[in-house]
């Protein structure tokens, strides 16, 4: 009990910390007005989750594109919102929520298979990470996180029907969800091989697929066509899936042939981050469970198999195992302090540059 209320007096901490400085920086750097001090945290997708939220999904007029936005987060805003009468204020609680969840879930994951000061660090890497002041505002990293973390808590226990009721809500949450049909079999074959026995709880882990299938199913009663949503990106945002190598190659070259500071910095930092996801994964992968590294591995593949690369540095956010990896790579105290302090400076740098409605990933 004294190590969950840690956790939570930490991440809540953290929390109050970011939104804190997020709503001071605005004050002293911004030329904009607004309305509410709430409204400098949505932006972007979180305009789009908040519609969802109060109008739903439609097949007509500007909103029609939100159907690429995936349920649940929207869904938990819309039940909150009639106690507390604004979305954004129900967004940004329902990911202050999750965030506390994926803490405490989080440092149990990481204590299977780490000493208890990995743990903490792990979690203390998370929360610090440039971009993980998306864990606290309307967007779906926290839920999305949380639940992915606790499927897999609960795969590790051997609470099968568990894991793949909140593998299936994941799934419904964000598309990469379905990267845990492909990481939680391999839980089972490690089991398996051990004595060789079935067992048929393992197949609960086949519901894991039902919220996707749920997501489609939505988009055929909304659109009349399970796959309206793909439409929707290559129509509207012009992505698709699409060869990594180009995508990444094409990355580099912008940037190369790029003239404004502000638009290279930008194209800059997505391979950069890219480029450290991979490096985590690379150097952990010994130490790695086989699963962690279907996770790292499958989810790259996804951010860059598309027509051209965008919000990596917020996308590898979900990479979980790389925060564990950073943990063992920077424990000593020298390196936990460097890295520490290179991780909240890039942090207040990407919340301001946020909250002043500069794309901050």
């Amino acid at each position: 009990m004294r190590r969950i209320r840690s956790i939570v007096i930490f991440v809540v901490a953290a929390k109050l910390a970011i939104l804190s400085f997020g709503f001071i920086a605005f004050l002293l750097l911004s030329t904009q007005t607004v309305g509410r001090l709430l409204s400098i945290w949505v932006r972007w997708d979180a305009l789009a989750y908040l519609n969802i939220a109060q109008q739903g999904y439609t097949a007509v007029g500007p909103h029609r594109w939100n159907i690429v936005f995936l349920p649940v987060y929207p869904l938990l805003v819309s039940l909150l919102t009639p106690i507390t009468g604004d979305s954004a204020m129900s967004g940004i609680i329902v990911s202050g929520i999750a965030s506390v969840f994926i803490g405490v879930f989080f440092h149990d994951l990481v204590r299977l298979d780490h000493p208890s000061r990995v743990a903490d660090i792990s979690v203390w890497f998370l929360f610090i990470y440039p971009t993980s002041y998306f864990l606290h505002i309307p967007y779906t990293e926290s839920a999305f996180l949380a639940l992915v973390v606790a499927s897999f808590l609960a795969a590790r226990k051997d609470r099968w029907l568990l894991a793949g009721l909140l593998g299936a809500v994941a799934c419904a949450t964000r598309i990469n969800g379905l990267i845990l049909c492909l990481a939680l079999p391999l839980e089972v074959w490690c089991l398996w091989r051990q004595d060789r026995k079935f067992d048929w709880s393992w197949l609960w882990l086949g519901l894991i697929p039902i919220g996707f299938l749920v997501y489609l199913a939505l988009n055929y009663f909304v659109f009349g066509d399970p796959f309206a949503f793909m439409a929707a990106q290559r129509e509207h945002w012009q992505k698709f899936l699409a060869n990594p190598i180009p995508a990444v190659f094409g990355k580099f070259r912008g940037v190369l042939a790029e003239t404004r500071p502000t638009q290279m910095l930008e194209g800059a930092f997505e391979i950069i981050f890219l480029g450290f996801g991979l490096l985590m994964t690379l150097i952990g992968w010994r130490s790695m469970r086989a699963s962690y590294r279907v996770w790292m591995v499958a989810s790259l593949l996804l951010f860059v198999s598309t027509s051209f690369i965008l919000s990596v540095p917020r996308y590898t956010l979900t990479l979980f195992p790389m925060f564990i990896v950073m943990a063992i790579v920077f424990k000593k105290p020298a390196r936990l302090a460097v890295a520490s302090i290179v991780s909240i400076l890039y942090l207040a740098l990407f919340t301001a540059s946020f909250v002043q409605g500069r794309w901050a990933f």
